[in-house]
């Protein structure tokens, strides 16, 4: 496993739901819910992550369907991470399948009491966390980091 802090992104059209893992990679937690208006809103909040915690990869959840193709929703997040790595160069993205994630958040919320209707931020922050933790359980198993790197 390597070391290093990594972040995760569930990219909505509305919210982009946001988790970070401790350096070993053992614990991934909620760590915020932006609401993007614009790239440069994205950018400037991508910056500051990037400024605070010095992180070793960002994981961009990639929307495939129950059989595995990739539908116009996945081409927005594939086209999305581009410009992400574009304008952060230096900083590793990679693209992981995230199916059934947020139906795992809805799930998890709803047997804990959050309305899954009127708590639509904590959905997108839970995903965000399901999707590091499955990355992360993904890479202990195989060795190696999951998904495709964006080029």
């Amino acid at each position: 496993m390597r070391m290093g802090v990594r972040f995760a992104l569930d990219l909505g059209s509305v919210r982009i739901g946001v988790a970070r893992c401790d350096a070993s990679g053992t614990l991934a937690s909620p760590h915020a819910v932006w609401q993007v208006t614009d790239n440069q809103n994205l950018f400037a909040q991508v910056q500051e992550v990037l400024s605070e915690y010095e992180p070793l990869e960002i994981v961009v959840g990639l929307p495939t369907d129950m059989r595995g193709e990739q539908g116009v929703a996945a081409q927005a997040v594939r086209a999305r991470a581009i410009e992400l790595h574009q304008q952060f160069p230096d900083t590793v993205w990679r693209l992981v399948d995230e199916r059934l994630t947020t139906a795992a958040a809805r799930k998890q919320l709803a047997a804990s009491g959050y309305s899954t209707r009127t708590d639509r931020a904590l959905i997108d922050a839970a995903s965000a966390v399901i999707l590091l933790e499955d990355t992360l359980e993904a890479e202990r198993r195989q060795g190696v980091a999951p998904g495709e790197v964006v080029q």
